[in-house]
């Protein structure tokens, strides 16, 4: 059913530079992954983690490739959709298959040597990547980044160049990394003070992202004057208005806000967990009276 859509926009996009990295990505990766296992540390290396990474390589494609990515072009609301993947599927995913040093071991001997050094504690690696992965700084990177893209004079440019789109893409996904990394917290992981503290700061980070997502989403979906006049004829080939499917874009922004609330139901299960293990304290297996061990 095409609703009257072009057969061409429902054709897969073909994007070889693209393509080639998110390639390349997954063959480093299980690489890495398979020489883990093969060394014993299967427990690092656990399936789930290759699932997850490779899931989200797979998202980020049908962002990119799918009919998704021409829709996106004649339609706001298949746009939103694409951007969604972009901030909310695509990182945790990734971020979850611990992916740094899956890479680096599927890399060749020589290059894992010199790609190691600047993950060793201290270099301006680690350094830099602690500023931006700190929750304040990657907050404020996440949700200025965000805003600034939705201007309808930014959001119009990336419409019309492809350039422009292209960086506006990198932009979402990058600082969309950078705002789930202190949350999901891979290697090289960073220490973070322990009980509520921990989790409280987090909870209240995703809380006002959740917050600043649903003003947007709201002031895009409840405006009454059309912000982006570049999607009005790709409207009327569902029979919607300009303003309808700016209407629909501004939902799903707004429940693609879902996907911190589910984190935020994450973190306060693992602080209840982590109470219930301090309450509890060390379990200590009692020995048997003297005359029982003779």
């Amino acid at each position: 059913m095409s609703f009257g859509i072009p057969a061409e926009l429902l054709h897969w996009h073909g994007r070889p530079d693209a393509a080639l990295v998110l390639v390349g990505l997954a063959v480093a990766y299980t690489l890495g992954w398979a020489r883990l296992r093969r060394r014993g540390h299967r427990s690092l290396a656990a399936l789930w983690r290759l699932a997850a990474y490779l899931g989200g390589l797979v998202s980020v494609a049908v962002a990119l490739f799918s009919p998704l990515a021409h829709l996106a072009h004649v339609l706001f609301t298949a746009h939103m959709i694409q951007h969604q993947i972009l901030l909310m599927i695509a990182p945790p995913c990734l971020l979850l298959g611990n992916p740094l040093p899956f890479v680096l071991w599927g890399t060749p001997p020589s290059l894992r040597r010199r790609l190691a050094g600047a993950l060793t504690a201290g270099s301006r690696f680690r350094r830099g990547l602690a500023l931006v992965t700190w929750l304040p700084v990657a907050g404020l990177l996440y949700t200025v980044n965000l805003w600034l893209w939705h201007h309808p004079a930014a959001y119009e440019a990336a419409l019309h160049s492809g350039l422009v789109h292209d960086v506006e893409h990198l932009a979402f996904f990058g600082t969309a990394v950078l705002f789930w990394w202190p949350l999901v917290n891979p290697a090289p992981r960073r220490r973070w003070p322990s009980g509520g503290l921990y989790y409280g700061a987090r909870i209240a980070y995703l809380v006002l992202a959740t917050a600043q997502n649903t003003l947007l989403g709201a002031v895009i979906g409840l405006t009454e004057r059309v912000l982006y006049p570049s999607y009005a004829p790709g409207a009327k080939l569902f029979g919607w208005s300009a303003l309808d499917d700016q209407a629909f874009g501004g939902g799903i922004m707004w429940s693609g806000g879902h996907m911190y609330l589910i984190a935020i139901l994450v973190l306060l299960w693992q602080a209840m967990e982590s109470e219930g293990r301090r309450e509890v304290g060390p379990v200590r297996v009692p020995m048997p009276p003297d005359h029982v061990r003779r």
